[in-house]
């Protein structure tokens, strides 16, 4: 009876971690990708250590940042992320991430290391994250999975991005060969000025359906960010503000779901001299 009642505690924590990560907001890190819909691929910040590790060859200082997403005001359902940057000499850089999800009953966590070198207009990246599924009275499963990413100014002011993640199908159990997902993501940014950043985006887990993503970021002065997106898998839109003052930049965004509600997504960075 005691089993029969941890495994089906398993499968509602398992139904509600699917729902509240794919059919809400993206699961990208950072406030500023979150309100584009997910849009990330093509992005060179901090929080690229997660959402396509060749962005952080961009950065030409030391970053470190904090990023809390709650989903439907629930405790349950929040994830806390600190990640940093540490450029290298000759075009390299090195990353840093720290993450984890849920709570005391049901969680996730995730330790990652990534490098990545630019070569002329190219960037590449790998990362190796060590990830930990835990269950109270159940014990945890741990297994390594390995992402690469790629980003490119195939012309001026269009960058192109690519980036895969647990290219390795890291092995979640033996009972039916589960294994972590396998996500895979391309897309398109342009920048015809720099008030405007226009970007595009699929994504495919190996799976689920394809999602097609599109994000738009508008800057009517230099420290002030708008950001909003559109997922057609969700069909949802995405809203996002985003504040930059000497070193520091503070990134929000919102989302709902039409049944389980409200969903916030919060991330702060610094640079540092």
């Amino acid at each position: 009876m005691k089993y029969k009642i941890r495994l089906l505690l398993l499968l509602i924590l398992s139904l509600v971690t699917y729902i509240s990560r794919a059919d809400d907001n993206p699961p990208a890190v950072g406030a500023r990708a979150a309100g584009m819909a997910g849009v990330a691929v093509t992005l060179a910040d901090v929080w690229a250590v997660s959402n396509n590790i060749a962005g952080i060859t961009a950065l030409k200082k030391p970053v470190a940042g904090v990023y809390a997403e709650n989903r439907f005001n629930l405790k349950e359902l929040s994830t806390v992320t600190l990640q940093g940057v540490y450029p290298l000499t000759k075009g390299g850089a090195a990353g840093i991430e720290l993450a984890r999800f849920g709570d005391k009953l049901f969680n996730e966590q995730k330790l990652g290391l990534a490098y990545a070198h630019q070569i002329g207009p190219v960037s590449l990246g790998l990362k190796a994250t060590l990830l930990q599924i835990h269950l109270e009275e159940s014990g945890s499963r741990r297994a390594v999975a390995l992402s690469f990413g790629g980003q490119s100014e195939i012309i001026p002011k269009l960058t192109f991005g690519a980036h895969i993640f647990n290219f390795n199908q890291a092995k979640l159990a033996r009972f039916q060969n589960e294994r972590f997902p396998t996500v895979m993501q391309a897309g398109l940014a342009y920048k015809p000025g720099t008030k405007l950043l226009l970007s595009v985006e699929t994504e495919k887990d190996l799976e689920q359906s394809a999602d097609f993503k599109s994000g738009l970021e508008y800057k009517p002065i230099a420290q002030l960010a708008l950001r909003t997106g559109f997922s057609t898998a969700r069909k949802a839109a995405t809203a996002g503000i985003g504040f930059t003052s000497n070193n520091i930049a503070i990134d929000y965004a919102l989302g709902s779901h039409s049944v389980l509600g409200i969903s916030n997504f919060l991330s702060v960075s610094y640079q540092f001299d």
